[in-house]
């Protein structure tokens, strides 16, 4: 008998993917099948996980997937399910045995998801604001966190350790441009995370534009560097890091700016600035459970009926950690003053 099943991809905090098939087959006496999103961060103030379901049956009548997901209660469990995660720890290289620390997972509502694939604006989810209780390995304890999801007689479960640290630390404090072309690159240096196996870099300029004397506004230009493992970055120093173009910055104000709204008699006035450190750095890092996911599941398809790679244990989903870390930084003497240079209006405050 041929199965289709139409899973749940969730965005909290961080994004993931959206995905479902076009028809999901279903018949009277379907199974529902748990399907599990949830990233652990350490230093968030609330940790969300998504607790849906999805349905298996045969080919004799078909729903239409997008019209099943618009539909909360085809989404949700009724009333709130028994879920909570347990911490794990292995000391000198033993095996993992339970600490004693168990974290209850409580329901809420968040008010603010975008329309989309999935029903919207409300979507409940299971949570827990006990941060403080996640902790990352060290010399000689390694913490396992494992989510237990009683469904039932059936019991969902997971596994993953905790991405981050006190070591994790963006080290690059200044970045510099050049207005003219060239092949030159930059570094963006980094020290490694506990645990992750990938990272995602990207920057932002911010600056500020009045048109004509009028209020300042707030705008932005950002690149990304892309994701890497870890064995596809360089070290220098000990220190993990990712390259730029030079010319990047100055190729995207020009694109941003365009030709109408440089600074010239022939053009509106406009006055931009840009504040000491205009540079955002934003650095995630990731665990393993989680790169495979991405990497697996992504070169098998997103529009598969079932992911090719899961860690959840009777269900489907991924239930893994990630860590975000963002830092202001300063541009060089030279990249200021070739942004004062160019017909666009920048000038000192």
């Amino acid at each position: 008998m041929k199965k289709h099943f139409l899973f749940f991809l969730s965005l909290i905090g961080l994004a993931l993917f959206n995905a479902c098939t076009t028809d999901v087959d279903l018949y009277a006496d379907y199974k529902d099948i748990p399907v599990i999103y949830g990233l652990l961060n350490a230093k968030a103030d609330t940790n969300y996980i998504r607790i849906n379901r999805a349905f298996s049956g045969s080919n004799d009548s078909h729903i239409n997937a997008n019209e099943v997901a618009l539909i909360a209660d085809s989404c949700n469990y009724p009333g709130k399910l028994r879920a909570y995660i347990v911490e794990y720890r292995n000391v000198y290289g033993n095996d993992y045995q339970p600490t004693g620390d168990t974290l209850m997972l409580d329901t809420t509502t968040i008010q603010n998801k975008q329309d989309g694939i999935f029903y919207s604006p409300s979507q409940k989810v299971y949570y827990t604001t006990d941060k403080d209780k996640f902790a990352n390995n060290n010399s000689h304890s390694k913490y396992l966190y494992k989510l237990v999801v009683h469904k039932g007689n059936d019991t969902v479960t997971a596994k993953t350790g905790i991405v981050g640290g006190e070591g994790f630390k963006i080290a690059t404090y200044s970045l510099n441009f050049n207005a003219e072309p060239s092949d030159r690159t930059g570094k963006i240096k980094f020290s490694a995370a506990e645990n992750a196996v990938f990272y995602d870099l990207e920057f932002v300029f911010n600056y500020h534009e009045s048109i004509n004397g009028g209020p300042m506004v707030d705008k932005q230009v950002s690149y990304s560097c892309g994701s890497k493992s870890v064995e596809g970055l360089t070290t220098e120093n000990s220190l993990f890091y990712f390259t730029y173009n030079e010319n990047i910055l100055f190729n995207l104000l020009e694109e941003a700016i365009g030709a109408d709204t440089v600074y010239d008699n022939n053009h509106p006035n406009v006055e931009r600035s840009f504040d000491i450190k205009p540079i955002q750095i934003k650095l995630s890092a990731g665990a393993d459970e989680l790169y495979n996911y991405i990497q697996v599941n992504s070169e098998s398809g997103f529009s598969q009926s079932v992911p090719d790679y899961t860690n959840v244990i009777g269900g489907y989903g991924v239930f893994s950690s990630r860590i975000n870390l963002m830092q202001e930084a300063s541009i060089s003497a030279g990249t200021q003053k070739d942004l004062y240079g160019k017909p666009w209006g920048f000038v000192q405050h």
